[in-house]
């Protein structure tokens, strides 16, 4: 019985990959479209009746600009390599929130909240082009939706170890030991490399929609300074340090021009 559980697990595991179309990589992907966004959009509605929506404001203005231009930039890429209709069931939605945290989010299907304390780092509509690309680029690669998967599968090794492990002081050595191990050596660096990934893929439709993809390093540096320098080792958080990213910004902004040019942008902003 046991081991018909884990091979029925590992069956639905592999049977749930689904292809991510900047990478061409497999990714372990649970749910489709039509069953995680409506509940991510009633989520985000209840989210914007509770908080204060800026709006009619030059820089509320601003985002939905920002980010409309930077999704059709994504759909001219997806079109192009292969995937037209994939943004069929997504819906942008742009909102500017009063909020001194220095942040901004995305849910799966497009809805997108920016943070006024973010404002001043980004630093202008190029710094919110940085942004905005990286936050639609996890709505583009399913990432909520990917972690959510991930999260079913550690619980389900959870439970098939305790299943598995009939003695009580075993059991809980492999409890203890299994929920260190699969945060910091699974679920934090699955983390990491999503966030990693949306800046790679954010650079590229930023570029493409006409904005310069070395701001995207800059603003990073402003992020670190404003950190002041306060951040957990990179191993022990969701996400790159703001050095790695600095420096992985650097080195791909060259290739998201060169991306880019394929579309017929030559100038940036």
């Amino acid at each position: 019985m046991k081991r018909l559980l884990l091979a029925a697990f590992l069956l639905l595991a592999v049977a749930a990959c689904k292809t991510n179309p900047f990478t061409g990589k497999s990714t372990l992907n649970f749910y489709q479209n039509n069953s995680i966004f409506p509940s991510a959009f009633a989520q985000y509605d209840e989210f914007l009746k509770s908080n204060k929506v800026v709006s009619g404001t030059e820089e509320s203005r601003m985002i939905t600009n920002v980010g409309q231009r930077i999704a059709r930039a994504a759909e001219r890429w997806l079109s192009a390599n292969g995937y037209p209709g994939y943004l069929k069931d997504y819906q942008w939605e742009y909102n500017l929130v009063q909020d001194e945290t220095v942040n901004a989010w995305c849910m799966p299907g497009g809805k997108i909240v920016f943070y006024t304390g973010i404002m001043p780092i980004c630093q202008g509509e190029t710094g919110v082009a940085v942004v905005m690309g990286h936050e639609i680029a996890h709505a583009l690669a399913d990432h909520g939706a990917q972690r959510m998967s991930a999260a079913m599968v550690q619980q389900g090794i959870a439970i098939a170890g305790n299943i598995a492990i009939d003695d009580p002081q075993k059991r809980n050595i492999f409890n203890q030991a299994y929920g260190i191990g699969s945060t910091v050596g699974v679920m934090l660096p699955f983390s990491r490399s999503h966030e990693t990934e949306a800046d790679r893929i954010g650079l590229q439709i930023m570029a493409i929609a006409g904005y310069n993809p070395e701001e995207a390093a800059e603003l990073w540096k402003r992020m670190k300074a404003n950190s002041g320098g306060a951040a957990p080792p990179e191993f022990l958080s969701t996400h790159p340090s703001n050095d790695t990213r600095i420096a992985n910004l650097t080195s791909w902004a060259p290739l998201a021009k060169e991306e880019a040019r394929k579309f017929g942008v030559t100038s940036f902003q």
